[in-house]
């Protein structure tokens, strides 16, 4: 009776030591570094954990993509469980060498994509604190940076299209820029009356800046040239930890910002596409990472057939 007691115990202890000796292996015979050694023991196990005390050998490819199934239930991102069956590959060859396995379940498994990582938009007093913080700085670099990034969180630009603006992109007396985006596509897009004061400010300083007549970049490096990608993202960052916000601040989180708050207050999806230049409207539906919840009150609020059932269920 102990003897058949002890078998599940005998089990794990076989399960440990084939774990051991593998981690060995990639110690000794690969030279692995410890932390990285220590990173294939955390996912076997990880592996062990999910699929319960059985022996290695006998996983089949049904085992591991039932493994996959409930890592991604638990909230495990794509890259985590590719990671995973990345060591487990890498553990059943060695079982296959060791003739302990006489094939690899994981071979043809393949993890879920990964969602695209979003930017979190700074909040409304976020914005606040960063644009309102530089409208009395008067020497013209502030004056060129102020624009920058009043143009940013107004016109939801990317930051080429913004670096590609020139002096005619501009027609002040409509408060519209021309900007030319992915695939060479033109857009007209409205300036709020913040941008247009601070773009005005700019251009009365810009003369300053001029060395050669013929440029027409609307933004100016004080050497007289159109301003490099860096430069922006450089200025953006000191900005932004001058007026108490964190260094993660990018041009990209402003265009998000921009698409999130004019999205959370008008839901119009399809405006918020034009205005971001975007050819497919699924990219702005991932973009703006729309919760369903809004989506949920916005067909309630419109949906004809919605509403009916809103009144018949009050009659009711």
């Amino acid at each position: 009776m102990n003897s058949e007691k002890d078998e599940p115990q005998k089990a794990v202890n076989s399960q440990l030591c084939t774990v051991n000796s593998f981690l060995t292996h990639l110690e000794s015979e690969r030279r692995l570094s410890p932390h990285t050694v220590s990173n294939y023991q955390r996912d076997l196990k990880e592996a062990s954990r999910v699929l319960g005390q059985q022996d290695w050998a006998a996983v089949t490819v049904h085992d591991i993509r039932s493994l996959v199934a409930t890592l991604h239930r638990q909230g495990k991102g794509g890259k985590t469980i590719a990671r995973l069956l990345s060591t487990l590959r890498t553990f059943y060859r060695y079982l296959m060498r060791e003739g302990i396995a006489r094939d690899n379940p994981v071979v043809d498994v393949r993890a879920p994509k990964s969602g695209k990582r979003l930017p979190k938009a700074l909040d409304a007093d976020q914005v606040t604190q960063l644009l309102d913080a530089g409208v009395d700085k008067g020497d013209p670099l502030s004056l060129r940076d102020q624009a920058i990034m009043e143009l940013f969180y107004a016109c939801g630009l990317r930051l080429a299209e913004l670096l590609s603006l020139n002096v005619d992109s501009i027609d002040m007396t409509a408060a519209q820029l021309l900007v030319t985006g992915k695939g060479n596509k033109t857009r007209q897009l409205p300036m709020g009356k913040p941008a247009v004061t601070a773009l005005k400010r700019w251009l009365k300083a810009r003369p300053l800046f001029v060395k050669d007549s013929s440029e027409k970049a609307i933004f100016l490096s004080k050497n007289g040239k159109r301003l490099s990608p860096s430069s922006v993202q450089q200025r953006l960052k000191r900005h932004a930890l001058e007026r108490g916000l964190d260094d993660h601040l990018h041009p990209h989180k402003l265009r998000h910002s921009f698409a999130t708050h004019l999205l959370e207050s008008s839901g119009d999806l399809r405006a918020v596409q034009e205005l971001l230049g975007h050819a497919d409207l699924a990219t702005t539906q991932v973009y703006t990472h729309l919760d369903f919840q809004h989506l949920a009150q916005v067909y309630d609020g419109a949906h004809p057939r919605a509403q009916r059932r809103k009144d018949d269920d009050e009659s009711s």
